[in-house]
């Protein structure tokens, strides 16, 4: 059983994400600041989204309880493709409306963010495409992690977040454009 902590997967994205950037940066042999602030808002996103898909909700003396990786318990994955099924399970309704209002808010952001940053998402097909895409790519890493279930409905919600944020960025956009 290997226990990976909040903290660990957080210092591991930030030093990919730093070798990547001095590496892009050393190629191109200068820095664009407001592009790097932008994929600053990229990893934010990640790093939020990390935190709340994958680590378990709970603390242990204010720890976040860690992502537990057990070969032995990892078969077979928990999987949930029956839409909003699960929504019933809940014992008390706020836990529901918290799971479906974060699941969705979670997303708004990467919405807005992704089109700014990615000028190659310019339809809404490539735009929907990778946030449907991103969403997904989570549900299949959540895969080996017996606490962890990969659901339809997280895949669902996600995708509406992202959609929501991206009509934010699209009427933004228009306002701006107007003046």
């Amino acid at each position: 059983m290997i226990e990976i902590s909040y903290g660990t997967m957080f210092a591991s994205i930030s030093v990919l994400w730093c070798l990547s950037r001095a590496i892009v940066g050393f190629k191109n042999k200068k820095l664009d600041w407001k592009r790097e602030f932008q994929l600053l808002l990229v990893y934010i996103c990640i790093v939020v989204i990390v935190r709340f898909t994958f680590c378990p909700f709970g603390k242990v003396d204010g720890n976040i309880l860690p992502l537990v990786f057990d070969m032995e318990r990892m078969l077979p994955f928990r999987i949930n493709l029956l839409p909003f099924v699960n929504m019933s399970d809940y014992e008390i309704i706020g836990e529901a409306i918290l799971n479906f209002v974060g699941n969705t808010l979670m997303f708004v952001p990467v919405g807005i963010v992704y089109p700014i940053v990615y000028k190659r998402l310019n339809t809404h097909k490539k735009v929907i495409a990778a946030g449907v895409g991103f969403s997904l790519a989570i549900e299949i890493l959540q895969l080996p992690f017996y606490d962890r279930v990969s659901d339809i409905d997280d895949l669902i919600l996600n995708s509406l977040g992202y959609v929501l944020g991206y009509l934010i960025y699209l009427g933004v956009k228009m306002i701006k454009n107007k003046k």
